[in-house]
């Protein structure tokens, strides 16, 4: 039996952190095949997951519920057949809907094949900005999801804990909510989380009226005898639970999100299903050029000015610096990253958001 798991989860969440956290904690001794889907025309997140031995399978050139359906489908009947895994972990795209994902997933459920967990990784820090600029996308992944994994908790007051719980809360009231920041919790109680209690993952495949382990479309279920996974739910540990964060009220990443206007909301308010490549952009090079640290946490900081490049959700890059040094670089809104880090064949680097002004980004990395 292969068990297949979504880890879905807007840009910048987390999902590439967790993922790699439950295969060096949770996933040792299986045969584990990734499946990636990336939202741009340079991939830049697969490296490390390769040096974990873990087969990489990267899609770019579109996103996993439009365009790549049936290229998904194809490549993961293949995997499937040429791998044998007993574990497939999908992480597409963090712009696409988590309930286009499962329904391209079910064109390959069979008695040897069943679907998981339904994860989102979700940031705390911005629940509130992205439900209000991107809701269609963002809410389709809270409410699909089985089990909603916060990051970045240890960055908030209990106060500000409880309003992101309670936002997630308002769109699922079902799924399992990890808020305990990963440094404190195994990947292993983790993983219990996801697989607790797969009735939740079942009741939603069911309202769409289909079979939860062959994945057909059918009213009648009483002929499906399939082959469940089944999970131990006896030593479920609660360590995962909503615990008090007081101690981690850290002035670092404290920030108010509320100037971000409507002028990017992508909310339905006419009831049309959008995709994701109707409302969201990306723009991306290969470049030899050189840059110091200083230069590219100007221009991070320069990134969050919406009027002049557009709402950018997510940057990051490979670059050359100085003295043989490689920059290693991540961006989501008013947060950033600058390391270094292991060289590339050359400098890469992605933006993806929504209006992106491609000339001024350009510019601005001077490429």
């Amino acid at each position: 039996m292969t068990k297949i798991d979504i880890f879905s989860g807007f840009l910048g969440a987390g999902k590439t952190t967790l993922i790699k956290k439950l295969i060096e904690e949770a996933f040792k001794g299986e045969k584990l095949v990734l499946i990636e889907n990336e939202f741009g025309e340079i991939g830049i997140d697969g490296g490390f997951l390769k040096e974990a031995g873990v087969q990489i399978n990267e899609m770019n050139s579109g996103c996993i519920c439009c365009s790549l359906v049936g290229d998904f489908e194809k490549a993961l009947g293949k995997v499937l057949e040429d791998y044998a895994p007993d574990r497939i972990i999908i992480e597409p795209s963090g712009v696409g809907k988590l309930s286009d994902v499962i329904k391209a997933v079910q064109a390959v459920v069979t008695d040897k094949v069943c679907l998981n967990g339904f994860v989102t990784v979700a940031d705390a820090t911005k629940c509130k900005m992205y439900i209000k600029n991107f809701g269609e996308f963002y809410l389709n992944q809270i409410e699909y999801a089985s089990t909603i994994v916060l990051s970045r908790t240890q960055n908030l007051s209990q106060e500000k804990l409880d309003a992101a719980l309670a936002l997630i809360r308002e769109h699922n009231s079902k799924a399992r909510v990890v808020t305990t920041p990963w440094s404190e919790i195994s990947g292993k109680n983790i993983l219990t989380a996801i697989e607790g209690d797969n009735s939740f993952t079942e009741d939603l495949l069911k309202e769409a009226e289909v079979c939860p382990t062959c994945g057909h479309h059918h009213h009648d279920h009483d002929e499906h005898d399939h082959e469940h996974c089944h999970h131990d739910h006896d030593e479920h540990d609660h360590e995962h639970c909503h615990h008090d964060h007081d101690e981690h009220d850290h002035e670092h990443c404290h920030h108010d999100h509320d100037e971000h206007d409507h002028e990017h909301c992508c909310h339905d308010h006419n009831g049309h299903h959008h995709h994701a490549d109707e409302v969201f952009t990306s723009w991306g090079k290969e470049t030899a050029k050189h840059f110091t640290k200083e230069e590219i946490e100007k221009i991070l900081s320069a990134l969050n000015d919406t009027e002049k490049y557009g709402f950018i959700l997510r940057a990051k890059g490979i670059v050359a610096g100085e003295n043989g040094e490689w920059i290693h670089f991540d961006f989501v809104p008013k947060e950033s990253n600058v390391r270094n880090g292991s060289a590339d064949y050359t400098g890469r680097l992605c933006v993806i958001g929504s209006k992106l002004n491609e000339a001024a980004l350009a510019e601005l990395f001077d490429c």
